[in-house]
């Protein structure tokens, strides 16, 4: 059974007020039983985050842990600046107290409590979500500072007890920085539950973006990095309808080629922004195109799976240790692989479907226990000391 000593400040003394900290900013997997161990996991920009890759990988992290004995905080900080004060006012610190923490980003935030976990006996388990390659090409700007980035994160990810990442493919990016800590691979997983009725919203959403015959289709944020231009490329070669589910940016950040591209549509290709209900946007397609050029692991790319989607993707290294050419997805290299691909698929509703039952197999093993299982192991190991790479 995980369990452990709860990390203390060494700096402060604890002002005891825990039980009252406890109750917010955390999720209680068995509010009757008394959980036996404590975790931070830790968002900053949560918010900005919402619906980004990050954010469902943090989303699924903690519905794995709901069904396990631990107890889930969301945030290192009190409540409200009135509570830190009270707390430093008491003799205590500013930091909840918990027994492990596991933060998702690398920014100030994600510093402030790592530096806090080093300075206090605290195991720290910092999740690669973000790598030099995977940066670049994402907004305006982002290529040229990828270099400088691949020495911060050689540097942040090096304060972990132990690095967490998506697949073994970013543990070799990791490596070649090289990050100096145990690095572990573990899929973000894929929350079916949080998909159930998609069907019921196809004839909704394709009458709303005026979707017709089979449709291809993208989810998630628009990035050129994502394959944006060969999405658009592929819709000009093709009659099908295109549409991509997702949010946009046009404003300052925006690279130019996202702003040429969703402002200079090709007709049959639909940019829908941001979308309620996710969901619509599994019934109202068809065939999930993902030629991206650089992937952690591609969270989408399994929901569609889970919606028994046929799957056309990119043939990049990642893909290699989830996927399997012709008995789950078809794999691409080139823009005229990825259009044959597509009218394939149009041609052969048999292939579609087969791909799309066998995709749902492999999706399957991504299920959110399993993430959990992962999590409360490595959670453990790092208790009790027996953690290795």
């Amino acid at each position: 059974m995980i369990g452990g000593e709860r990390g203390r400040d060494k700096d402060v003394p604890n002002s005891g007020s825990e039980s009252d900290d406890r109750e917010a900013g955390s999720v209680k997997s068995h509010p009757e039983e008394t959980p036996t161990v404590r975790v931070l996991n830790y968002l900053e920009f949560a918010s900005q985050l919402d619906r980004s890759g990050i954010g469902t990988a943090t989303d699924q992290q903690r519905a794995a842990l709901a069904t396990t004995d631990v107890e889930v905080v969301t945030s290192p900080w009190p409540d409200s600046p009135v509570d830190a004060a009270t707390a430093l006012a008491n003799g205590g610190g500013v930091f909840r107290n918990y027994d492990i923490a596991h933060c998702n980003l690398i920014g100030p935030g994600s510093v402030a409590v790592a530096r806090h976990a080093k300075r206090n006996d605290i195991p720290l388990v910092l999740h690669s979500h973000v790598t030099r390659e995977d940066f670049a090409e994402s907004f305006r700007g982002s290529t040229a500072v990828a270099p400088a980035l691949g020495k911060y994160l050689k540097w942040f990810y090096s304060q972990a007890d132990v690095v967490l990442c998506p697949s073994e493919y970013t543990k070799r990016i990791l490596e070649s920085y090289p990050v100096d800590a145990p690095i572990r691979p573990m899929s973000n997983g894929v929350d079916t539950d949080s998909l159930d009725g998609f069907e019921e919203l196809r004839d909704e959403y394709r009458e709303k973006y005026d979707l017709d015959g089979m449709t291809v289709f993208a989810v998630g944020n628009v990035f050129e990095r994502k394959g944006l231009t060969t999405f658009c490329r592929l819709a000009q070669e093709t009659d099908f309808d295109f549409a991509w589910f997702g949010p946009y940016d046009t404003g300052p950040h925006a690279s130019k080629t996202v702003k040429h591209w969703v402002e200079n549509p090709p007709e049959n290709v639909t940019f829908t922004g941001w979308i309620d209900d996710i969901r619509g946007a599994f019934g109202a397609g068809d065939v999930y195109l993902f030629p991206t050029k650089n992937e952690n692991q591609g969270i989408a790319v399994l929901e569609a799976m889970a919606c028994g989607k046929a799957v056309v993707i990119r043939d990049i290294p990642v893909f290699e240790e989830f996927y399997t050419h012709g008995h789950d997805c078809l794999k691409c290299s080139t823009k005229e692989e990825f259009r044959r691909a597509l009218e394939l698929l149009e041609r052969d509703p048999d292939l579609r479907r087969r791909l799309g039952d066998n995709a749902k197999e492999t999706a399957a093993e991504h299920s959110l226990d399993r993430v959990g299982d992962r999590l409360v192991e490595t959670y453990e190991e790092l208790l009790d000391g027996t953690l290795t790479n």
